[in-house]
């Protein structure tokens, strides 16, 4: 019986530390944040996109979070600088990612801007970056005979629309490419550091 009492207290003990670990010292180091000033609650369409991403397993090809200069070269690649707990305020959930199939996410609305380009590369990748191994969606879009008014046609590279037809983005395909422009976090989240007051000039002796 000793021995079930000693087992018991043990396991009690190592969960406590790993509750207190894992659990609550993040969760007091993190309860005060607020979001940086640049960063920007998601309209409506984003929060669509941001489910079409979810829906599309985006997060497991791609992350979410650069790294500090001291762990890894995500600056050299042109991620942008690393993330900040703040850069995070509107996201429930996260979808930092642990998998690195594609590149950083976290400012693909910097680095690529353009909508025509998302989209194209939505329909069709490699037309856009030779030997990706990233899918196509093409159920994100519709491929017509002709377009209506009121279509998004997708403007792809030359002889890669299907011949004779085009290539218009749904709904679906527009709000995710929504998202993708809104993940921009190109924002200071530090204080410009303090320049050194100016010396004043000698006063000259009398």
């Amino acid at each position: 019986m000793e021995n079930e009492v000693k087992l018991a207290a043990g396991a009690m003990v190592a969960l406590s530390v790993a509750t207190a670990a894992l659990v609550v010292l993040p969760y007091l180091q993190v309860r005060d944040i607020k979001p940086p000033e640049g960063l920007m609650p998601y309209t409506s369409a984003e929060l669509r996109g941001r489910q079409v991403y979810v829906a599309n397993g985006c997060v497991y090809c791609h992350s979410q979070q650069p790294r500090d200069r001291n762990f890894g070269p995500d600056a050299q690649r042109g991620w942008g600088r690393a993330a900040v707990p703040g850069d995070y305020y509107y996201d429930k959930p996260h979808l930092l990612g642990s998998m690195r199939t594609g590149p950083d996410l976290f400012n693909i609305g910097a680095r690529q801007p353009s909508k025509d380009w998302q989209l194209g590369h939505l329909y069709q990748p490699r037309a856009y970056v030779p030997g990706s191994i990233m899918p196509s969606y093409p159920f994100l879009f519709d491929v017509k005979d002709a377009a209506e008014p009121d279509d998004d046609v997708v403007k792809l590279p030359p002889n890669k629309a299907p011949f004779g037809k085009v290539v218009v983005a749904r709904p679906e395909a527009l709000d995710l490419v929504k998202y993708l422009q809104g993940l921009n976090h190109t924002y200071p989240v530090l204080p410009p550091p303090v320049q050194p007051a100016p010396a004043s000039p000698a006063t000259p002796a009398s």
